[in-house]
């Protein structure tokens, strides 16, 4: 269970971050939905893991590789933005969030069943 502590920090973190991954990364997400959807913080708030959801999943791994590739950028444009809110910038480690693939799984699935439509004629009163 996180403490206040850790939410308060969290929210900060996933709304920072999702302002750079705005600001600073629109281009190469072009056409792409990429969405902070959680941040875990560690107890003593130096490491951060950020879920990260893409839309079209087909891009998830594309996007989560070059996230990761310019993690350093964004750990210093986090800096940056909270430098004087907190004592240290966590570490940052990014994950792909795959509840969207779950669900889409789901949606496809329920969409190729075959569930027959109820006669009204085999409706009791």
């Amino acid at each position: 269970m996180a403490t206040k502590r850790q939410q308060k920090f969290s929210k900060l973190i996933k709304e920072e971050v999702s302002k750079i991954f705005h600001l600073q990364f629109s281009a190469q997400f072009s056409g792409k939905l990429v969405t902070i959807t959680d941040v875990e913080m560690s107890p003593d708030l130096g490491f951060a893991k950020i879920f990260v959801s893409v839309f079209p999943v087909l891009h998830s791994d594309e996007v989560v590789s070059f996230i990761e590739e310019n993690k350093s950028k964004v750990r210093g444009a986090l800096g940056r933005a909270i430098g004087k809110e907190v004592r240290i910038v966590p570490e940052i480690a990014f994950f792909l969030d795959s509840t969207a693939e779950q669900a889409s799984k789901l949606d496809s699935l329920i969409d190729s069943l075959d569930i027959p439509d109820l006669d009204p004629t085999d409706e009791e009163d």
